[in-house]
This record gives structure tokens, C-alpha cells and sequence, in this order.
């Protein structure tokens, strides 16, 4: 309107001047109006669930390993969320989780560890010095979380040794964060009834293996393998003080920078990963088809009319004789070859 008046005011020779023409005035107008009586748009169909509900979603079936969708949209429900079962049921399906019979039905591993918590396992085992002196070195170890602990080592053990020792390790593990269920040792006669006392007073089953079963105590027995093969097979051991030394330092080692401990990374798939490029040589692809031995039956085909040709049974050393029509034509209907 402002403009409109501007132009009548302004004399007819002086009107070009404008900044714009009519009709970009009328393209404005045009625009108003459709912006005015235009509501706002909405995609067909439902609208988007939000991130956070699939978050939630996902976060409910994989805490809770016995929930089904229908549990997992019921949990939602009254948390006040309307959200259809079917979208919850397709939301774990993109997330990947599996139908709740499959995720509540434990691995073996998961089986294990679920064993394994609160159980300790001690043993002895013997180091040889330079000088053929037998050091004797006894350890326990956590099953579920590996933390090993030394508890002595002496050239001369004995049931009351390994009592005291049992009297100064005992602490460890009552005041630690898991309370300690049962403890696993072999029936060796340095392991008497006082040393069980010990771990009895404070609510803690000693479990004696069977004879001559080194399995029934695997995680110590496997500890001590791999302390020999990376720490004392290395070494040459002088005396009980120079042991004193290395032991706890491997243990430290072991306790603290092993990668069994370790987080597992988000992607354990190194081609899912960013940045990976796949560096292995191609795989020869197979020969082309025209390169293969064809058939007898297709080795006198006529491949570049397109029309199949077959020898006449007659004529088992003239060439072929070359015919359009069906195939399955019996040898009586055949035309007789001219001599």
C-alpha cells in the first residue's frame, strides 16, 4: 500500500525509479496471503517416535532379560508413555535384540560367572632356586574378578605357616566389596583343620576337591601355568628374598594391565569400526562363462544365430547339419542327408 501511494505521488517520469516493479509487489501479496491460510504440513501416517523413547525402550528389554515387548510396552504404559506394541515390538526388532525366551537363556560363560561370584581358590606351588633350593609360594585368586593375592612364600611350610598366613590374608577378603561364599582348596596336608577355622569364622565354606582332580581347582592351576610361562621360566631365581620381588610384581601386572579386566570396545568388529580399510588381495573371480568346456550336448550349439544345431546320427563324420525348429525332434522325422 505504501508503495502504491509512493508511485501515485511520484510524477510518471520519475515512477522507474522504484526499487521494484508491480508485479513484484503482487508476488509478495500472493506469498501473505498463502502464508496466512496455509496450515502447517504433518507427513502422513503416525507421527516419529522420539529418540529417547527407543532409547528407553531398548534400555528396558536389555536390563531386564525376561521382558518381552508386551512387557516392555506395558512397563511404558504406566510410566504414562502411549506408545502402540507393535512399535515397541519393531523398536528391539531395528536394535537388535532378540525375543525374550532367547535373551533370558544364559551362555555358558554368563552361566560361569554367575558361579564364580563370591568363590576364592588357594594353592601352592613350587619355585627352584639357582642354588636347587624349593621355595614354596602360596596364592588365592578371586574366580570372578582374577585378582590374585600372595600370601607367603617360605623354603619350610607347615599347617601352623599356613594358618597365620590364612589369619593375615582373611581381612582382604572380608572387607571387600563381594562378600566371599566359599574357598576351594586341594586336600594337601598343610591345609588343616585350623586353617579352614579360620575362613569358618567369618561365614566362609571351605570346599576340599577330590583326590588327584586338578580340574576341580582349574582357575589356580591355570594361573600357575601362566606365571611360569611369562614370569618364572624367564628368570633365574637366586633366594626367598629375591622372589619376595618378582612375584609381586607380576601380580601387579596381572591384577592391574592384563586385558582380561578390560572393557570390551563398543565395536569389537574392526571392518565396523571408522577409518577401517580392508587391505587383503581380492579373490580371483571364477572363469567366464565362454571360457568353461561346455557340453556334449551344448558343445554344437549354434551360439551366434541363436538357433540350436544337432549332428545327425548318420552323419558321424560330415559336419553338422544346421536346422531351425524344436529341439525334441525324434531321429525318424529328420530329413535324410543327401550323399
Amino acid at each position: 500500500m505504501f508503495l502504491a501511494a509512493l508511485a501515485r505521488i511520484l510524477p510518471r517520469d520519475r515512477r522507474g525509479s522504484l526499487f521494484v516493479q508491480p508485479e513484484t509487489i503482487r508476488r509478495w501479496h500472493r506469498a501473505l496471503v498463502a502464508r496466512r491460510w496455509t496450515h502447517p504440513h504433518r507427513p502422513p501416517g503416525r507421527p516419529a517416535t522420539s529418540a529417547d523413547l527407543r532409547a528407553l525402550s531398548a534400555r528396558l528389554a536389555r536390563e531386564n532379560l525376561g521382558w518381552g515387548y508386551r512387557r516392555v510396552h506395558g512397563e511404558l504404559a504406566r510410566l504414562g508413555v502411549r506408545i502402540a506394541a507393535s512399535t515397541v515390538w519393531s523398536i528391539l526388532q531395528q536394535s537388535g535384540i532378540e525375543p525374550a525366551p532367547r535373551r533370558s537363556s544364559d551362555t555358558w560363560r554368563e552361566f560361569s560367572r554367575a558361579q564364580a561370584s563370591g568363590i576364592v581358590a588357594c594353592d601352592f606351588f613350587t619355585v627352584d632356586t639357582v642354588l636347587f633350593r624349593r621355595l614354596y609360594v602360596l596364592v588365592f585368586i578371586e574366580l570372578s574378578t582374577r585378582q590374585v593375592y600372595l600370601a607367603g612364600i617360605t623354603a619350610n611350610p607347615t599347617g601352623e605357616w599356613a594358618t597365620q598366613q590364612a589369619r593375615n590374608i582373611i581381612e582382604t577378603f572380608v572387607e571387600g566389596q563381594e562378600p566371599i561364599r566359599s574357598l576351594i582348596h586341594d586336600r594337601d596336608s598343610k591345609f588343616t583343620a585350623a586353617f579352614d577355622e579360620v575362613f569358618r569364622s567369618e561365614g566362609i565354606r571351605t570346599i576340599r576337591t577330590p583326590v588327584r582332580a586338578p580340574r576341580a581347582n582349574a582357575f589356580i592351576e591355570r594361573w600357575i601355568g601362566t606365571v611360569r610361562r611369562e614370569c618364572l621360566d624367564r628368570i633365574l631365581v637366586v633366594n626367598r628374598h629375591h622372589l619376595e620381588r618378582i612375584l609381586p610384581a607380576y601380580i601387579s601386572h596381572y591384577n592391574e594391565h592384563r586385558p582380561q579386566l578390560l572393557p570390551l570396545p563398543a565395536t569389537t568388529n574392526p571392518r565396523g569400526s571408522a577409518g577401517f580399510r580392508d587391505h587383503r588381495r581380492p579373490r580371483p573371480c571364477s572363469a567366464p562363462r565362454r571360457a568353461r568346456r561346455a557340453h556334449s550336448r551344448v558343445r554344437d550349439r549354434d551360439v551366434t544365430k541363436g538357433e540350436p544345431s544337432f549332428r545327425h546320427p548318420q552323419a558321424a563324420g560330415s559336419a553338422a547339419v544346421r536346422f531351425s525348429g524344436p529341439r525334441n525332434v525324434p531321429p525318424s522325422a529328420m530329413p535324410a542327408s543327401s550323399s
